[in-house]
């Protein structure tokens, strides 16, 4: 099925106009809003800007606070907004107001050195700005000063710290966040409302999550738990929204600011500069930001490497062979963004923002000798450009707000792999990916009486991809033409129709929201875009189309003076990516993986776990088809002046999970063709090896139903005038319906984790420190597929040992030739110890064929200190020490040792 975006804007323009013509309304009236502006000791603060925002970040309207402290602003649509101020001294204070026909409440504001807890949501509804205890379902609101303290070196670490959420590391630039225990696929990305994630996204890494540098954001929101019916497909886990800087309009004349942080961190000897720049008017508002970093190779705690090569299949420590630093580690970073805000007609916005961010030098150091021990594992020119056009209105006929606009995504990466644990002589295979995602999203809203505020939409997103491929042979330097990753000119489509209601059912005391999307995926490949070999073409032709409805209804009661009970049912969906429907080659896990098209007339079967020892299930191997889910989720909150605490629970069920098993073939396999690779050798069981990879190759399969039910706390108390304690716990438990061991699902299940925190913010001062306990139990609920994962149980076998030792450890120059002096010989040493290959293989496996490094993920508790201090107006200095007892320690699917302690430096100046 194919759609254009023009086809899809008409569609989505008369089911605007049918919902809104056949429903009753009634003239809109005017409203203002009017507060104080106070600084934290509760003086009024005069002359500071206010800006009146839109959900979607527009600036309706600008003033400033007079003498008293005291702002107004009139002739608001009814709506819900965001009240914005920002006091002289850069210190920021943010509100949800909602406004209907005849009144709005008062909306006052405080400023803050650094604000405790941010309260507002501009995403969670789609067009409804919110306060968080307005919203039924959980969400985690990170603003910028947070963003500022803790993404260094890469923006998934602003998960750091937080309920219900985890960073995901797979090496220093492709990491992501897990949701409720799941990640990459499963959790979708937004920025500005505009869909982020790609049909091209790994199962369990993420790429480009850190190619949106932080300082382009102005807060990160992270809903949890299923939102297919408002952000569509791959949001099972949750949703992860990126909202971008605001641009300045003004009262009057032109206005330039800018502001200009240098930064810097020991662990990675990495330093770095973002600077932005704003020009303001009456009626437009101009920004730039500019940033680029350096990172250095990564010491881990206590200067060793977990999972390192020369550990996993020799034993022995990392910083026997190397210094303490991750070799390969290091990468740079460089880019900037330009957004541009123009009202042509009062109440008329054209909004136009692109960004471009470059990495360069960036490596897998989980593929080389942090790993595999292979030579080679590169990822290469990642590139990622991200804009939009869009117009918003409020002044259409029946509507209080529309929108319409358009998207450019491109991600671009070029990987560069020779496998063979080392193997000089072995095929460097070249996988360059481009990914052109154009897209259209519309919708309209309106507030109708008994407290209805109603939005109906739709959004379009078409992918291309862009995937030419070649094997080199490092011998005789023959290049030829390979079956890439995913076939190269498929097409994506993404699309579906939605609507939204947030009812003030009882007003202050009952609020009820209510989605409905219908969802559409579409696929297609083409062999004759795609090379052949020995005849043979590499890429089947293939097509698929997948639609569902989703929906979401969520609650909040106040009960009585702060306490509240909130509660959200949704239905999520995950339509098959472009990797799943059509992946063939190594993945983000160091896995050769096939799609169920590769393996068609081959007799294949899926095998009983994602390891070498499976069996046939006997279930043949079948396209895939979409994951669902089902949510529940409840919630006691309660919030006064000096405590802000929630207790949530939630189970969600997902039908189909998409996992990846063991192929197994029938016997007599080797020297079949799997793409451009050669299947090398089988074991009895059936299942097969190819020369890329040091595991047994896998099938994409719809091939388990799955249960992750958990608890989340969170509590900030303000314990005096200048003190507040806080912290959170987060517990979460997934199995097998089936069986109920843990799930084969990419990237684990994270453990138990808490955080505990006290800070020290007089009110009257200039500065703030805070010290906390970062902690997180032993996570032994591992599945075959996590054992299998050489970032999580590191694997070793005999054949893996020996490959090693006479290729990757040979090639370092850690293996002697011995008497003989003829290297592949068995009087072969290693130089630190001595030892023979067959006295190393029985040193670490004993009388054993195989077995995992590692049966757990160990726990740990890291202590870290962190401080500001404001020079005048103008100049900030930010201090942190992390980890200061350099301790040893990774998350769940991480591909490396987490930082050792570390001392980090921001200096920010405003003029």
């Amino acid at each position: 099925m194919r759609k254009n975006g023009f086809t899809l804007f008409t569609l989505s323009s008369l089911v605007l106009s049918l919902l809104f013509w056949v429903v009753p309304v009634s003239a809109s009236g005017k409203a203002g809003v009017s507060g104080t502006v106070r600084d934290a000791s509760g003086a009024p603060v005069a002359d500071a800007r206010v800006a009146l925002l839109s959900a979607q970040q527009i600036v309706i309207a600008v003033t400033k606070s007079g003498a008293d402290g005291k702002y107004e602003f009139t002739e608001v649509n009814p709506g819900s907004y965001e009240v914005n101020a920002t006091g002289g001294n850069g210190l920021v204070g943010r509100a949800a107001v909602t406004v209907d026909a005849d009144h709005s409440e008062p909306c006052d504001l405080v400023l803050a050195v650094s604000p405790l807890v941010e309260a507002v949501s501009v995403t969670a509804d789609i067009g409804q700005v919110q306060d968080k205890d307005q919203i039924g379902q959980s969400i985690n609101i990170i603003p910028q000063e947070r963003i500022a303290q803790r993404a260094l070196s890469g923006l998934s670490e602003v998960a750091n710290e937080e309920v219900g959420i985890v960073q995901q590391r797979t090496s220093s630039t492709v990491a992501g966040i897990f949701v409720r225990g799941l990640t990459a696929r499963n959790v979708s990305v937004f920025v500005d409302g505009i869909r982020f994630t790609t049909g091209v996204q790994r199962g369990g890494v993420s790429t480009f999550f850190n190619t949106v540098d932080p300082s382009e954001l102005r807060a990160v929101e992270i809903l949890r738990g299923p939102n297919s019916s408002q952000y569509g497909s791959d949001s099972i886990g949750g949703s992860v929204q990126l909202v971008t800087n605001t641009v300045p309009f003004t009262q009057g004349g032109l206005e330039f600011h800018g502001q200009s942080s240098f930064f810097g961190s020991s662990a990675n000897q990495g330093f770095g500069n973002a600077s932005r720049f704003t020009l303001g008017g009456r009626n437009f508002g101009l920004a730039v930001n500019l940033f680029g970093r350096r990172s250095n190779p990564l010491r881990t705690g206590q200067g060793e490497d977990s999972r390192s090569a020369v550990t996993r299949f020799f034993g022995l420590p990392s910083n026997k062979f190397y210094d303490n630093r991750v070799p390969d580690s290091g990468f740079s970073e460089y880019g900037g963004s330009l957004k541009f805000n123009y009202a042509f007609r009062p109440k008329h916005q054209i909004q136009f923002s692109y960004q471009r961010a470059n990495q360069d030098g960036a490596k897998r150091p989980d593929q080389l000798l942090g790993g595999d021990g292979n030579l080679i594992a590169a990822v290469s020119n990642v590139m990622l450009d991200f804009g939009y056009l869009r117009y918003d209105t409020q002044a259409i006929p029946f509507l209080d707000t529309f929108s319409v606009g358009t998207s450019y995504n491109a991600q671009r990466e070029n990987r560069f792999n020779q496998g063979g644990q080392g193997n000089a002589t072995g095929t460097i295979t070249s996988q360059y990916e481009k990914l052109r995602a154009n897209g259209v999203q519309i919708y309209g809203a309106k507030v109708l009486p008994g407290r209805h505020s109603v939005l109906a939409g739709a959004d379009f997103y078409r992918e291309r991809v862009t995937a030419p491929a070649y094997d080199l042979n490092p011998v005789n330097g023959v290049v030829t033409p390979s079956r890439p990753r995913v076939p190269n000119g498929a097409f994506y489509n993404n699309y579906g129709f939605y609507a939204q209601d947030v009812w003030d059912a009882i007003p202050e005391r009952l609020r009820i929201s209510a989605s409905l999307r219908y969802g559409v995926t579409s696929y297609q490949a083409r062999s004759g875009q795609n090379p052949t070999v020995a005849g043979r073409p590499l890429v089947v032709d293939d097509s698929i189309r997948n639609d569902a409805f989703t929906f979401r209804v969520s609650g909040v009661l106040n009960v009585y003076k702060g306490f509240s009970v909130a509660g959200s049912v949704s239905r999520g969906f995950r339509a098959p990516s472009i990797t799943d429907l059509g992946a063939l080659g190594i993945q983000g896990n160091g896995i050769f993986e096939v799609a169920a098209p590769n393996v068609a007339g081959l007799n294949a079967t899926v095998g009983t776990t994602a390891d070498a020892n499976a069996v046939s299930t006997g279930v043949p191997v079948r396209q895939v088809t979409p994951e669902r889910s089902m949510n529940y989720e409840g919630s006691l909150r309660y919030r006064n002046r000096r405590i802000d605490t929630d207790f949530t629970g939630f189970v969600t069920n997902i039908d189909g999970v998409l996992t990846s098993q063991t192929l197994i073939l029938p016997q007599g396999a080797v020297g079949t063709r799997l793409g451009s690779e050669l299947i090398t050798s089988q074991n009895a069981n059936g299942a097969v090896f190819v020369a890329a990879a040091t595991n047994a190759v896998r099938v994409r399969t719809n091939f388990t139903d799955a249960r992750i039910y958990g608890v989340e706390y969170n509590l900030d108390v303000k314990a005096s005038q200048d003190w507040t304690v806080g912290g959170n716990f987060t517990w979460i438990h997934a199995e097998d319906r089936a069986t109920g061991l843990a799930p084969n699902i990419e990237g684990g299940t994270p453990p138990p984790m808490g955080v505990l925190r006290i800070r020290y913010q007089p009110a009257a001062k200039r500065y703030w420190v805070e010290s906390s306990v970062v902690a997180a139990n032993r996570q032994d609920r591992l599945s075959s597929l996590d054992l299998d994962d050489r970032r999580i149980g590191a694997p070793r076998s005999r054949t893996q040992i020996q490959n090693f030792f006479r290729r990757g450890a040979t090639v370092r120059g850690f293996v002697s030739p011995g008497p003989d002096n003829i290297f592949g010989n068995a009087d072969d040493t290693l130089r630190l110890t001595g030892e023979t290959l067959a006295q190393i293989q029985t040193r670490v496996l004993g009388a054993a064929t195989s077995a995992p490094q590692f049966r757990a993920v160990n726990g740990y508790a890291t202590w870290n200190l962190r401080g500001g201090y404001r020079f005048g107006e103008r100049h900030e200095v930010l201090v942190g020490l992390e980890n200061i007892l350099d301790k040893n320690y990774r998350g769940i699917s991480w591909g490396t040792d987490a930082p050792g302690r570390n001392f980090t430096v921001r200096y920010t100046v405003r003029f």
